[in-house]
């Protein structure tokens, strides 16, 4: 279930500012007029106790060549070697989606993958966002692709409870993340040591906006998050994951894996 094919990247950046991204890029953020003098954004919807929505985590892809190839992508991303990352890259045809196809067919794959993540810009998030995908052993097929897997996968939520599910708490689809485990631990403070107050199961949890740092300059390390039972806590920010998100996407030729395509990146 793809809540959102143009979503951005890292998760925690993400559904802390009410707008997910993955845990996993950065998109460049639009220079707009701030907002007149006394505008104050609404109030976030109220803590309340709410139905719980299952989200199966989604498996790893079992294909041992698949595991293989995610290592050597992180072995090349540990070194920043953008020569072979081009050769992990398809050459043509490689698509970069967001509400459209922005890749460009005159230019190499290798070319429209840096440009997606921003891979060379200085300090930018690409090696970081590879970093990410490497360590992410999920991947389904996309529909209607026959051949083309796209990482991370989504979990197995049904759509019609989640519609409801945002309808009733007058919450954003994007204030909604999952737990990656049974039994994610939340705690009455952002501290590893604080006291478990509840334990979650495999069911949509929602994340508060109040969970991003002052400046935004560090992820945080726990995530404040609303219970199905109306309790507010922390929970351990890898421990949560988005729905939605950008996805990096791959395909198999005689010569082995390749990365293929991207859907969301850095705005335009």
């Amino acid at each position: 279930m793809r809540l959102n094919p143009i979503a951005s990247t890292l998760l925690v950046a993400g559904l802390a500012t009410v707008a997910l991204v993955l845990d996993l890029g950065v998109a460049q953020a639009q220079q707009l007029p701030g907002p007149p003098n006394g505008f104050r954004p609404p109030p976030p919807a109220a803590i309340k106790p709410y139905k719980p929505v299952a989200a199966t985590p989604p498996m790893p892809y079992s294909d041992p060549t698949f595991q293989a190839f995610r290592k050597q992508l992180g072995d090349v991303v540990a070194h920043k070697d953008r020569a072979a990352l081009a050769k992990m890259v398809v050459a043509q045809n490689f698509f970069w989606v967001q509400d459209k196809d922005l890749a460009n067919k005159s230019k190499s794959g290798i070319d429209n993958l840096a440009k997606a993540i921003e891979l060379d810009a200085k300090d930018g998030p690409g090696w970081d966002i590879l970093s990410g995908f490497a360590g992410d052993p999920t991947a389904a097929e996309l529909p209607d692709h026959k051949g083309v897997i796209c990482a991370p996968a989504d979990p197995t939520v049904d759509s019609k409870q989640f519609d409801t599910l945002t309808s009733t708490t007058k919450t954003d689809p994007s204030e909604w993340g999952y737990p990656n485990k049974d039994g994610v631990e939340v705690r009455s403070a952002a501290a590893p040591n604080a006291p478990v107050i509840e334990k979650l199961g495999l069911n949509l949890v929602r994340v508060l906006p109040d969970t991003a740092a002052p400046d935004n300059s560090n992820p945080p390390a726990f995530l404040h998050v609303a219970t199905p039972s109306g309790k507010a806590g922390f929970v351990a920010a890898d421990a949560i994951a988005p729905l939605g998100g950008d996805q990096i996407c791959y395909t198999k030729d005689a010569g082995g894996w390749k990365i293929a395509g991207y859907f969301g990146g850095a705005s335009q």
